[in-house]
């Protein structure tokens, strides 16, 4: 009996997280609003479910990428700050959980173009999130590909850029070849490097993994051929 209520609350997991990568793919904004609203009161009433609050977490990890994408860094800057407070206690439940940590750090870089006055600080927390991530799971692709979002934004003066950026979208690929999130920041580094056609080359794949992807489809088509 218990076997069969954890495959249930999986498989209900599994199609919320779906849910929300719609939204996002969708650039859903005012959907993903009102998914973060039902997701807190969730967690309110469940203070001690890590879940819960991974859930809003996540959610609004996705409303700071689609602000972002969409230019309103206010909005962003709100979203990642009130996943990050979600992020955070996940973490204190389950202190083992590298997606957890992962989604944290995702949130704390996803201040950082929101408010580069913030650069410092996010940026040194969002660090040792991933760090602790990747430490805990070597095999998470998501794990990954944030490490390597993160070099993609951060300054070469900080220690980051696109050529430090490359090797873990690569290896995130390597974990897992159908992850279309993967192949659209291969698109966008390469693009960084000058590198049009291996970009263009990228944002293809990516599309055919996720044709739904609203924001791939803009960076295909702004990417010159060569």
């Amino acid at each position: 009996m218990r076997i069969w209520l954890y495959i249930l609350l999986a498989g209900g997991f599994a199609a919320g997280a779906a849910d929300l990568e719609k939204l996002r793919d969708l650039e859903d904004r005012a959907g993903l609003e009102r998914r973060i609203a039902e997701l807190a009161s969730n967690a309110d009433k469940a203070p001690n479910d890590a879940s819960a609050h991974y859930r809003l977490a996540l959610a609004s990890s996705y409303l700071a990428e689609i602000s972002l994408e969409l230019r309103d860094k206010s909005a962003a800057e709100q979203a990642a700050k009130t996943g990050i407070k979600a992020a955070e206690r996940a973490v204190a439940l389950k202190p083992d959980n590298a997606e957890y940590y992962r989604v944290l750090g995702t949130l704390c870089g996803q201040v950082i173009p929101a408010n580069v006055l913030l650069g410092m600080s996010y940026g040194n927390r969002a660090q040792e999130a991933i760090e602790k991530a990747i430490a805990l799971d070597p095999k998470s692709f998501e794990a990954y590909l944030a490490r390597g979002i993160g070099n993609y934004y951060k300054p070469s003066m900080f220690g980051g850029g696109p050529e430090l950026a490359l090797p873990d979208i690569r290896r995130a690929i390597e974990l897992d070849p159908k992850s279309a999130e993967a192949y659209l920041w291969l698109g966008l580094t390469e693009r960084k490097l000058h590198q049009n056609t291996e970009a263009r080359a990228a944002f293809a794949k990516s599309l055919e993994l996720n044709p739904n992807r609203i924001w791939t489809k803009q960076q295909l088509d702004k990417t010159p051929a060569q």
